[in-house]
């Protein structure tokens, strides 16, 4: 019964079909709508003992795997989402009938429900012998070669159901996804962080430099934009008395894709009033060491080559000082965007015509600096130009209060004191606009609704965000967000 290796998919499915008809010619309804289940494959192994000395009787379901055998017996290997199981199928035992039912219609694929009792086998396996089986639910298409898994990259993005049955490595990355953004929310709630929920269709594309996604709403007959983050809403909680939020949820942006950049993206993101960045990479670090000690059961990790260790305190670098460091190169030493283009193009740092200080500075950054970080560090200070939102230190205008972290080589998290100044807000803004006028697409646009917000208040507040497919990524092993993403954005596939 187990089906050959070389199959032909046209064939196979006209298989499949006649054994569907056969089954309906039968009485047998190959989709009904009830099951019953009393145990998990999992609670079946785990409390087996018992069972099998009580010879409790367990009705379990899920989709066979393999079929092994011939003749009045067999063994198959049944799988739900907890584990897998052997049946032992023996014709005196269930009927000849039934039996002979099994081998004509039952292919791989198909969900049975088993009813039997624990038992042992010569060769000393956990396995049930089935008493009776019902047909949950036929499948009409082949499952993945169960000795070579599905390894084509390609099939395994476009087709993740295939990929989740074939690899059971991948299921295990997803679960650890799970459980990465089930212990950030339990964190963040414990410190009394409420979780809100803010527009994903925006006027106004704000909150960070990216290039939106636009759309148009037929009814208003007004352009709208896919949030390229929700901050601006969140702060505006914050002026309405909500002193600590916090929002996991999905970021658009019209941007390329790599291997560390997808289209749509989760991310959490966290304000608290009455703090500065200084307190939240306190809270980074405690909160990357919880979820490496659950997820992984340690603080230190191998990840691509690279050993990474979580337990804190994190070295503190500034921007000033990593550049100098990393790129041989003081950036007080130029203070007009000319000069420090001509500096960056000589240390092979492209340069466009269009491009301003700013992003020239960042450039810099993610050239020289980023790829030699490996251990969690905290790169602090960030130039005024790069983060149009966060607050200006009070000893040096020219910088502001922020912090990224930086580990095996990417960016993590990013975080600042928030500028609370409706004056200087609005003077960022405007030049943000000259920014966008001269050409650059992910300059952000001016937001009169939200400097209106900061004139009735803000208090002191620190905000804080996460990639949590870049996190996971990193706990997972994974080398591409396509692979810890369940359906990552993929371009059609050609007919």
């Amino acid at each position: 019964m187990q089906e050959k290796e070389s199959v032909n998919p046209v064939e196979e499915r006209a298989v499949r079909l006649e054994k569907l008809h056969t089954a309906v010619r039968m009485g047998i309804d190959p989709y009904p709508a009830r099951s019953e289940r009393t145990h998990t494959i999992a609670e079946v192994l785990a409390h087996f003992e018992a069972l099998e000395t009580e010879k409790t009787k367990v009705i379990i379901v899920g989709r066979v795997r393999a079929v092994r055998g011939h003749g009045g017996a067999c063994f198959a290997d049944l799988e739900d989402g907890a584990g897998k199981m052997q049946l032992h199928l023996k014709s005196d035992v269930i009927g000849a009938a039934s039996f002979e039912t099994f081998e004509k219609i039952i292919d791989l694929g198909d969900f049975l429900q088993i009813t039997g009792t624990p038992f042992i086998t010569k060769r000393g396996e956990k396995s049930i012998e089935v008493a009776s089986w019902t047909l949950l639910t036929k499948s009409l298409e082949g499952l993945p070669d169960k000795w070579h898994g599905l390894t084509d990259t390609e099939i395994r993005y476009r087709k993740r159901y295939l990929d989740l049955i074939a690899n059971p490595d991948v299921r295990l990355a997803f679960r650890k996804r799970s459980l990465v953004v089930q212990t950030i929310r339990e964190f963040f709630t414990e410190r009394g962080f409420m979780e809100v929920e803010t527009p994903m269709l925006q006027a106004i594309a704000g909150g960070a430099s990216a290039r939106p996604f636009k759309t148009h709403h037929n009814a208003l007959d007004i352009d709208l934009f896919l949030r390229v983050a929700p901050e601006l809403y969140l702060k505006r909680l914050i002026v309405g008395g909500f002193e600590r939020v916090f929002e996991l949820g999905r970021n658009f942006r019209n941007e390329g894709i790599d291997h560390s950049h997808n289209p749509e993206f989760t991310s959490i993101e966290a304000y608290q009033a009455y703090t500065d960045y200084r307190e939240h990479m306190t809270m980074t670090e405690e909160l990357l060491v919880r979820i490496a000690e659950r997820v992984n059961g340690a603080t230190t990790l191998e990840y691509d080559g690279m050993s990474i260790n979580f337990a804190g305190p994190y070295p503190r670098l500034t921007f000033h000082d990593a550049i100098k460091q990393y790129a041989n190169l003081d950036i007080e030493d130029y203070s007009d965007r000319d000069s420090l283009a001509k500096a960056a193009e000589k240390i092979g740092v492209k340069v466009e015509t269009r491009d301003e200080r700013g992003v020239i500075l960042d450039n810099l950054y993610k050239k020289m600096v980023r790829p030699h970080i490996v251990a969690p560090t905290f790169i602090i200070d960030h130039p005024t130009e790069i983060l149009p939102l966060a607050k200006r230190k009070a000893s040096d205008g020219k910088y502001v209060e922020s912090f990224q972290l930086l580990l095996a080589k990417g960016e993590y998290v990013k975080a600042f004191t928030e500028l609370n100044d409706p004056i200087d807000q609005r003077a960022r803004f405007e030049e943000q606009e000259r920014l966008r006028e001269g050409g650059d697409e992910e300059a952000q646009s001016m937001d009169e609704d939200f400097i209106e917000a900061l004139s009735v208040g803000m208090p002191p507040t620190a905000g804080w965000a996460i990639g949590v497919d870049r996190l996971c990524a990193v706990f997972t092993g994974a080398h591409s967000l396509k692979e810890i993403i369940l359906f990552p954005t993929l371009r059609p596939e050609e007919k």
